[in-house]
């Protein structure tokens, strides 16, 4: 059999060979053919692949939103601080916008006091609100005025009535807001700045707007930042960009009290290493060298 099947491959061999010689022109043809059929259907693949990656970044795209642009935040530097004025106008901006249905549960009055308000200001401030205080002598709970050392209050008693007044959407606490996003500044700003009509063959569900930034597109937030929708004090043009700026600035900093604090201690940290490292240098080369270039030399008694 072994010998069967070398003789028929001689022959098919023979063929192959005859036929080459025979009919060069017509091998290169087939040759280059072949070549054809290859690069299409690499070609045929590679056009698959993009096209399977497309719909996985649409996918992608669809479910967490799209990804937010990055922004120059003046306080991002290593050895940049807030602006304080900018954080200022998001206060007023939160105050009067955002504190009608978002929680601000863990910025206190007193917060507030050297950053953007002076101590009479901050007073002021607390006192607009009353809280409930208590019990007195007689046992009974009573209402204040608010006070440096209180927190802001919530909008509502509890989630069950935020959501009754919000068509079932729970607004979150801003305190730590920038902080709990991916994007952090820049996915604030974003969404804030990118309410748009849905494209076509979306379908957004009544009570729902239209954000692309927004993780499915669907948020039941409404826009509420518009060109002169609050009147900054300090003369500032309240534009929307300025305005969702501000409050973003703001939020930075509640969700980072302490930021201009860590980078001042950070500083000074750094220029007293350097200064001890030159020390420390300078002690190793002239006060070590007399011991590092010693010679012991060991002498057995006699």
């Amino acid at each position: 059999m072994f010998a069967s099947r070398l003789a028929a491959s001689s022959r098919s061999a023979a063929r192959l060979f005859s036929t080459a010689a025979a009919g060069s022109t017509e091998s290169t043809g087939r040759r280059a053919a072949t070549t054809v059929a290859t690069l299409g259907a690499a070609a045929a693949l590679a056009y698959s692949v993009s096209l399977t990656s497309t719909s996985a970044v649409h996918a992608d795209t669809e479910a967490e939103g799209l990804h937010a642009p990055h922004y120059p935040w003046n306080h991002k530097g290593p050895l940049d601080s807030f602006d304080h004025a900018s954080i200022r106008r998001g206060y007023q901006v939160y105050k009067e916008v955002c504190a009608a249905c978002h929680s601000l549960d863990r910025i206190a009055y007193r917060n507030l006091v050297g950053v953007s308000h002076s101590v009479d200001e901050a007073k002021a401030l607390a006192e607009e609100m009353e809280y409930v205080d208590g019990p007195n002598d007689q046992g009974e709970m009573f209402t204040r005025p608010g006070k440096l050392s209180d927190y802001h209050p919530r909008p509502y008693p509890n989630e069950e009535a935020a959501r009754a007044a919000n068509a079932g959407a729970y607004p979150p606490d801003l305190s730590l807001m920038v902080k709990a996003r991916h994007g952090a500044e820049d996915y604030v700003f974003a969404l804030l700045m990118g309410y748009c009509d849905p494209p076509a063959g979306v379908e957004i569900r009544e009570g729902l707007n239209y954000n692309p930034y927004f993780p499915g597109g669907a948020i039941g937030m409404a826009r509420n930042i518009y060109d002169e929708v609050v009147e900054f004090e300090d003369g500032t043009p309240a534009t929307a960009s300025q305005i969702a700026k501000d409050v973003v600035t703001f939020l930075a900093w509640a969700a980072e009290p302490e930021h201009d604090d860590r980078k001042r201690m950070g500083l000074k940290a750094m220029i007293l290493l350097t200064a001890m490292s030159g020390f420390s240098l300078w002690l190793k080369r002239f006060k070590w060298s007399v011991l590092k270039s010693r010679k012991v030399v060991f002498k057995p008694n006699a």
